[in-house]
């Protein structure tokens, strides 16, 4: 059975930035096949489509590893000299632009080239590199806004009494490891100190304003992970390099902490570009003093049970999530009008009225859609908390998000006044824009649903093709992240047509990439929401990965899934059966390379866009939201809790 039909798409293409007749779900599954011979254009082609070849099977080819580029110099000496080189390379850099990862990369190959050193040494010189440009704005972070953070393999292996929290190892400063020891002088300098594994959780108390730097220890397969979520959003940071990944026993220069651990030299000059100061005043839109001036709150007089809609529904649009869309829009307006805040603080970063009501009408657009799937989808917990109807009930909870689309669109209409920075046309276009998104994304949403339907009345209708799940992801994900960038653009100006499809074209790969990351990340499980992992498989979600499975297992495989899926076996049974078939064809490694293309296709994309910060923009969100994760784990035993820190 098709996902979306052919009367559903062809609904689909009255959207006003894409001609009448291309639907979305048609050209995400189209893009970048191979074109007829044609004469070339003028400007390179950013196209991003999928084809059957993007989901053939694999011949057992694994993605590409690059432990071979993460040797550590075996002496000091050695170490020491690249450390210098790398300090003298940077010199000849413009340091006022921010650096993502291939720039990175490409810097490191340099030095190393210029070194006569062996290719092997890239992700150390690469480190070193970072570390020579955010040194100077590191150092003048003062020592109460840095974070010092330390991997849990440097406790003592044997005996420790620390235990795990929320935010990592506590340490008990019992002086078996040396832990206790760069602990106890940081907080008297006034720093907060993490022992915890991973970026996740570090972007996140960036985001919420706690810490401006980072001194981090970290072998070289977490430095690699934090590059692509910290440094590329330009948070001043210093790391040293663990001498090996074993995770046990690992040593590392204690000199290089000491010396960046307790010396402050005030900033002289212009700072780098960074985004933590726009994502921070996006989460700042949601603080109660600004909440309360854009969105007001419900009169405190009258019958109380008339209130409790509106007081949940701001409750539940205020706590928990990202708040990836409306940072989009503010740091879209913010590139098409000068691009200033990447150098601004936060207090001095002011955004229209208009722009912040259509930011956090994006939200509530979202939020909503979260209190109706956590329903569809019988999901019991958001944001690690039970969800809206488990804790008020199926009823409120449907209303608690159509008060919040009520809502958005309020917001949406608001945004007509020219004396706030909008216009009634502008109110108007964004209006239909987010009606679109919200239409697709119920066309989606739908699909799921129906097919889950289908499947669960009769097991043998398990019909699933890959690009069929690609076009659903296409109507769920896509729009918003477009009519969050239009939003951002629309407000600050008119936007040329080419813009426009740029914009489309880039939305598309990222939210396809976006999905399929979300996909496998349902295999690690996700401790925030309360969810073990497998949930959406032993849920029988059509996913990219159920869908790769199907397609390529045998008849008797086929039938195997259909005989789990219709018995009443636990849930984690289920789950292991279908992992093992899941690793069996090569799934998890095809939705790696998945999410290559779609990320190599995001960036052809926005490399074509101009003006140059909204270039950057595209850039910066390509390599934030398609950035590279831990591997989905091989199993062969049931799943345990693991004591390491995980925040999504």
């Amino acid at each position: 059975m098709s996902l979306v039909s052919t009367d559903t798409a062809d609904t689909l293409d009255r959207s006003g930035v894409v001609p009448q007749g291309d639907s979305p779900g048609k050209r995400l599954v189209s893009e970048l096949s191979p074109p007829a011979a044609q004469p070339a254009p003028a400007k390179p082609q950013a196209a991003s489509r999928f084809t059957d070849d993007d989901v053939a099977p694999q011949k057992r080819t694994k993605r590409k590893s690059t432990s071979h580029l993460k040797a550590v110099p075996g002496t000091l000496a050695e170490r020491e000299a690249l450390k210098d080189a790398a300090a003298e390379f940077v010199t000849t850099l413009d340091l006022r632009q921010r650096m993502n990862k291939r720039q990175l990369e490409a810097h490191g190959r340099t030095l190393l080239d210029q070194m006569g050193l062996e290719e092997k040494y890239l992700g150390f010189a690469a480190v070193m590199i970072g570390n020579a440009v955010w040194r100077k704005q590191f150092l003048a972070t003062p020592f109460e806004r840095r974070l010092l953070l330390l991997p849990h393999c440097l406790k003592h292996a044997e005996g420790c009494p620390a235990e795990y929290d929320e935010f990592g190892l506590d340490c008990e400063k019992c002086g078996a490891c040396s832990i206790a020891d760069y602990k106890v002088t940081a907080e008297k300098l006034g720093y907060k100190v993490l022992v915890a594994e991973g970026s996740p959780i570090v972007l996140k108390i960036i985001v919420s304003g706690y810490v401006d730097g980072i001194l981090g220890v970290a072998c070289l397969n977490v430095l690699e992970k934090a590059i692509d979520k910290v440094l590329v959003a330009g948070v001043p940071s210093y790391a040293v390099p663990l001498h090996s990944g074993d995770c046990k026993n690992t040593t590392l220069d204690e000199a290089w902490i000491w010396e960046v651990l307790d010396k402050y030299e005030p900033l002289t000059g212009p700072g780098r570009d960074s985004y933590v100061p726009l994502m921070r005043k996006a989460e700042s839109l949601f603080e109660s003093e600004t909440l309360d001036g854009l969105v007001p709150p419900p009169a405190t007089t009258g019958f109380g049970a008339v209130r409790q809609t509106a007081e949940v529904a701001r409750e539940f649009l205020a706590h928990g999530g990202k708040r990836f869309r409306p940072f989009i829009t503010l740091a879209a307006h913010d590139a098409m009008t000068g691009g200033a805040a990447l150098t601004a603080k936060q207090e001095d970063i002011e955004v229209p009225a208009s722009v912040a009501r259509a930011a956090i009408a994006i939200e509530a657009f979202h939020k909503a859609s979260l209190a109706h799937d956590d329903i569809q989808d019988d999901d019991e917990h958001r944001y690690g908390k039970p969800a809206l109807h488990v804790s008020h009930g199926v009823g409120r909870a449907i209303n608690f998000g159509d008060w919040l689309i009520g809502l958005g669109y309020r917001l949406l209409a608001n945004t007509a006044d020219p004396a706030d920075g909008g216009s009634p046309q502008v109110s108007a276009e964004l209006t239909a824009a987010m009606a679109d998104a919200h239409q697709k994304l119920c066309d989606g949403q739908g699909a799921e649903m129906a097919w889950r339907a289908a499947v669960s009345e009769s097991t043998a209708d398990l019909a699933l093709e890959p690009l069929d799940a690609l076009q659903v992801y296409a109507l769920k994900t896509a729009p918003a992240f477009e009519a969050a960038m239009l939003a951002g653009l629309r407000l600050a100006g008119e936007v040329p047509q080419e813009t426009r499809d740029a914009v489309s074209a880039f939305a598309r790969q990222a939210g396809a990439g976006f999905q399929i990351r979300n996909d496998l990340a349902d295999w690690r499980g996700d401790e925030d929401n309360k969810l073990s992992a497998g949930g959406d498989a032993a849920a029988l979600r059509p996913t990219v990965l159920l869908a790769l499975a199907l397609k390529r297992a045998s008849r008797e495989e086929r039938e195997a899934v259909a005989a789990w899926l219709s018995s009443h076996d636990a849930p984690a049974l289920n789950v292991g059966r279908l992992r093992r078939l899941f690793e069996r064809h090569d799934v998890f490694q095809t939705a790696e390379t998945l999410i290559d293309r779609c990320r190599e296709r995001a960036v052809a994309v926005a490399e074509t866009v101009e003006p140059a910060p909204l270039r950057d923009l595209l850039l910066f969100l390509s390599d934030t939201l398609l950035a590279d994760d831990e591997p989905v784990p091989v199993k062969t035993e049931h799943l345990t809790t693991l004591p390491i820190v995980t925040v999504g």
